[in-house]
């Protein structure tokens, strides 16, 4: 993966910064930028992410750890030191965990949010480019969902991202800053753990799947999700740090495929791909779900050059093809 560039130029002299770069995205990204000659700097705690994440690159000469935490200013301070592009992925992910523990969800993704954004402004990075999440759009149910028109947040989660929003347009109109937010709708692929009580939906399918147990579905298993694998978000993520084009500049932009499945379809999907007769067993629906979720994707690939590659059976051939290499004899 990543042997295509998704970028025009020459990025080797370029420093990079990765917050979450040990996590299922940032290290994603972290290994594309390496590939390509970059200079990347990884900064994280640890706290939801595994280290094994950085273990094919981490002896690479053009890598470099900081360990610590967005929630303190000054250690992001050091890690925006002499970078040129920030890539801010860290973040306390799941719907569900911030229903559970909305102040630990505040604390890191809308203080660490605004501490990196303090320490981007003051090392004067050229951009930063942060995850948002496609829960801002809440309540709203008009499919698809365009970046214009939101609704009413659906659980702290979603508000702490709409407040990461808030936080990014501020602070290009006061401080002139290049900042440019993606709304990642359910990224999925290679790295993304499926243990833990909050693991997504996909690592969790195929797991149970090659163990031959029954996983659970939510619900009844109809709501839909633009599932959208890792490769995209990646690409999604250069486009925009390296983006000439002015119009381009604080925006914030769908991450997806543009088309949708229900849990049920891709349940099938997976034991389709996997050979595989199990049933799911069905549980109650989980509080703060949006029900139905479609991205419009004529926004990115208007000012970014977004053009999503990989669609979701393709992605989980390949993620599964990880899994089974990964966890040896599963």
């Amino acid at each position: 993966m990543y042997e295509t560039a998704f970028h025009p130029s020459d990025i080797s002299s370029t420093r990079f910064l990765v917050t979450g770069g040990s996590g299922f995205i940032g290290s994603n990204l972290a290994e594309y930028l390496l590939r390509h000659g970059a200079q990347v700097r990884v900064f994280d705690n640890f706290l939801t992410s595994s280290r094994e994440n950085l273990d094919s690159f981490k002896n690479n000469p053009r890598f470099e750890l900081i360990e610590g935490d967005i929630r303190d200013l000054e250690s992001c301070q050091k890690a925006c030191a002499g970078m040129d592009y920030v890539s801010h992925q860290a973040a306390l992910g799941s719907v569900p965990r911030s229903i559970k523990d909305p102040v630990t969800t505040h604390a890191i993704n809308a203080t660490g949010f605004l501490n990196m954004l303090v320490a981007a402004r003051d090392a004067k990075v050229k951009r930063l480019v942060y995850a948002s999440s496609s829960s801002v759009y809440g309540d709203h149910k008009v499919l698809p969902k365009r970046e214009e028109e939101t609704g009413n947040p659906l659980s702290p989660y979603a508000v702490s991202k709409k407040t990461n929003e808030l936080y990014a347009r501020v602070f290009a109109d006061c401080y002139g800053m290049e900042i440019i937010g993606l709304r990642y709708f359910n990224v999925f692929g290679p790295r993304q753990s499926p243990d833990g009580p909050y693991a997504a939906v996909i690592p969790l399918f195929i797991k149970s799947v090659l163990e031959h147990t029954a996983p659970q579905i939510d619900g009844d298993g109809e709501q839909t999700r633009d599932f959208t694998f890792v490769e995209n978000a990646i690409q999604a993520n250069v486009l925009a740090m390296l983006a000439a084009k002015g119009d381009a500049l604080n925006q914030v932009y769908n991450v997806a495929v543009g088309e949708r499945a229900s849990i049920n379809d891709l349940f099938r999907t997976i034991t389709g791909i996997c050979h595989s007769d199990l049933k799911p067993v069905y549980r109650e629906r989980r509080a703060g779900d949006v029900r139905d979720s479609l991205a419009d994707m004529s926004k990115a690939e208007k000012f970014l050059g977004y053009k999503p590659r990989v669609k979701m059976e393709e992605g989980l051939k390949q993620t599964i093809n990880w899994f089974k290499e990964t966890h040896p004899g599963k």
